[in-house]
């Protein structure tokens, strides 16, 4: 899933969205010589639905999201998935230090990639404290923002958990200058509750609530209009119901 400061400011924490779009490194503030690298890195082009990287894989590459949504899940042993982050333009994917990729990257949609060989900014890191540190402390912020979720799919109640991810989204559209009341879900119902800990009918079901309700309006189904965000930030923080 990124990542975000978007929850970082309320009692929602970072309960939606993939770390590195919630906290991490953002292209803008990276260290020049990440960026000098990156810019001539090779550019990759993954169709929707295809995979970026499956968990096991030799990790050779570090990318960073130029266009497009990516998926980032784990399969459990029977089968069943559990989606860990959604990853947006400016974020990175691949990061670690293991030497395989622990989890499966799928493109939700055609996705433009900018990729820099693992050993490379493993180098720069070596070389340059300063971007050292930066990686350090978006992993750790990474973390924080996985422990959250957990608390989020264990605790909170069905419309809560989807109030987050709306939130989620639509504080991270207004801090790249988009229109925060107008969500495009890139990703499908299944995903989403794959993401959440939730069944696809609890999906649709909570969404349909919401829009009964008059706290969102569903224009598509990758359509999301926020309507009434002071009772969607009730909802999240769990003082009101629907």
């Amino acid at each position: 899933m990124t990542y975000l400061e978007a929850m970082s400011d309320s009692s929602l924490a970072h309960s939606a969205l993939p770390a590195w779009a919630e906290h991490g490194v953002p292209a803008s503030s990276s260290p020049s010589s990440l960026d000098q690298h990156l810019s001539s890195g090779a550019v990759r082009v993954v169709k929707a639905r295809e995979h970026i990287f499956t968990a096991g894989d030799a990790r050779t590459h570090v990318h960073r999201v130029e266009s497009g949504a990516v998926c980032l899940y784990k399969i459990m042993p029977d089968g069943r998935r559990q989606v860990i982050d959604f990853a947006f333009p400016g974020d990175f994917i691949g990061l670690g230090c293991e030497q395989e990729y622990t989890l499966n990257a799928q493109a939700l949609e055609p996705v433009r990639l900018k990729c820099i060989p693992a050993g490379t900014l493993s180098r720069m890191a070596s070389r340059d404290p300063s971007l050292g540190l930066k990686l350090y402390e978006a992993m750790s912020r990474e973390l924080a923002a996985a422990q959250d979720h957990l608390f989020t799919i264990g605790q909170r109640s069905a419309a809560e958990r989807l109030a987050c991810f709306l939130l989620a989204l639509s504080r991270r559209n207004a801090r790249q200058g988009r229109n925060p009341a107008l969500i495009v879900l890139p990703m499908t119902r299944s995903d989403i509750a794959d993401f959440l800990g939730l069944t696809i009918e609890t999906i649709s079901r909570t969404l349909t609530k919401l829009r009964s309700a008059k706290v969102i309006d569903l224009e598509q189904c990758t359509l999301v209009r926020i309507i009434n965000t002071a009772l969607l930030e009730r909802l999240a923080a769990g003082e009101a119901s629907i």
